[in-house]
């Protein structure tokens, strides 16, 4: 596990979530909902909760278990027999292995529409988790009770589950392109092309907008590139979906909730802050082979965020002047608000996903304005070196639960 990406377990634990166009977020498991009063203002209702006994059923058999979930989702969700999810991963082949991560591993299966009655032929991410002791199946129980009751376009869809004796399984919508993290920071991979960062911002955004916006709003609490996956590239930008599963992770953690640990929905905009950053600038969150002023995305690059000119000079040189201008410098001083260090003066996921969705109208690129990439010479005496370049230490699709084939709003 790269440094960069390493959980971070102050107080919790992290969820998922998905996106238009489309990019989906993972990780549900310890998901906080919150009192304050968000706008719902969202392009999908307020999803509300049925009343299961989270607590009961934390302690209760896999039996009973079973026919609780059935009763509270019926055919919403399916029942997996054991025996069915070793079939169509060919027993947990190391040869169908997506990742790995602190919750346990994530293999690639097959099924076929003859597995059960309603069930599409697909491909699927199968969650296997890592039980140790009652706390393991707790995040199991929360991700099953939070993913069955979450639909929207932009989160990714949890298809079923398995609870039989110790072993506890979570099946997905399988996303074939993997994480934000792997396409921009891979040295192998293409570059992101303006118009798809874009995209996927937006619907990133909207997944949170949509948490946020619930009866009892829900915190994700571990947002970053990592927990963002892509289903389909193509000429006209990516899908986006959003895994689940909460703790902080460090670079991206709001300076609030790793002094007191405390959580609020201004917690995950702090983060979506970051993971803006990183999308204009093609740079990890943290990187600690940076020079050490380099090493903090936040502290580098802020200097940089309220000026178009000093803007290019911190811009992802992989972007070739290929990239808005205004575009750029309103994407820029929206990351400055997101990462204020005051949460009161951090905009609302409604508003982030309204001020994103203008952008999509500009086509001022900076290589036809004159504005492209500074020189390496330039940007060396701005105090900013000729980096920007993607690392090749991306991280695979890991520890993101798997998420959802695209679907359009």
């Amino acid at each position: 596990m790269k440094e960069s990406s390493q959980p971070w377990r102050p107080f919790t634990a992290k969820y998922c979530c998905s996106v238009e166009d489309q990019t989906f977020f993972g990780n549900f498991s310890r998901c906080r909902t919150s009192k304050s009063d968000i706008s719902k203002n969202i392009n999908a209702p307020a999803p509300s909760f049925r009343r299961l006994s989270f607590s009961d059923l934390s302690r209760s058999s896999s039996t009973r278990i079973n026919e609780e979930l059935a009763q509270s989702f019926g055919p919403d969700l399916f029942d997996f027999q054991l025996s069915e999810l070793r079939a169509i991963t060919q027993n947990f082949s190391s040869n169908f292995l997506l990742g790995e991560g602190g919750f346990g591993t994530v293999h690639k299966g097959y099924v076929d529409d003859n597995l059960r009655q309603g069930l599409k032929a697909q491909a699927v991410a199968v969650k296997l988790l890592d039980i140790e002791g009652l706390q393991g199946h707790r995040e199991w129980l929360a991700e099953v009770i939070f993913l069955g009751q979450l639909r929207h376009p932009n989160l990714v869809k949890l298809i079923g589950y398995c609870c039989e004796e110790e072993e506890r399984l979570l099946v997905y919508e399988f996303m074939p392109r993997g994480s934000l993290e792997n396409h921009l920071f891979k040295r192998i991979s293409v570059s992101l092309p303006w118009s798809t960062r874009l995209k996927i911002a937006i619907g990133a955004a909207k997944g949170l907008a949509f948490l946020h916006g619930a009866e009892k709003p829900v915190i994700y609490r571990d947002f970053k590139t990592s927990n963002v996956l892509l289903d389909s590239m193509g000429p006209e930008g990516s899908d986006t979906h959003v895994t689940t599963r909460v703790m902080g992770t460090y670079g991206y953690a709001a300076p609030e909730y790793v002094s007191t640990g405390h959580l609020t929905t201004k917690s995950d905009v702090f983060s979506f802050g970051v993971v803006l950053l990183e999308l204009l600038t093609g740079r990890r969150a943290t990187d600690k082979s940076r020079p050490k002023r380099e090493q903090n995305i936040i502290d580098w690059a802020k200097p940089y965020l309220t000026s178009s000119r000093r803007l290019r000079c911190i811009i992802d040189p992989r972007l070739a002047g290929q990239y808005s201008v205004k575009g750029a410098k309103q994407m820029a001083l929206l990351a400055r608000q997101c990462v204020s260090l005051n949460p009161k003066d951090r905009p609302k996921m409604p508003s982030i996903v309204e001020t994103l969705e203008a952008l999509q109208h500009y086509k001022d690129m900076a290589v036809a304005c004159g504005q492209s990439q500074a020189s390496t010479k330039s940007a060396t005496r701005n105090g900013v070196s000729s980096g920007g370049r993607l690392e090749g230490r991306g991280a695979s699709y890991r520890k993101s639960a798997p998420v959802t084939s695209s679907k359009k709003t």
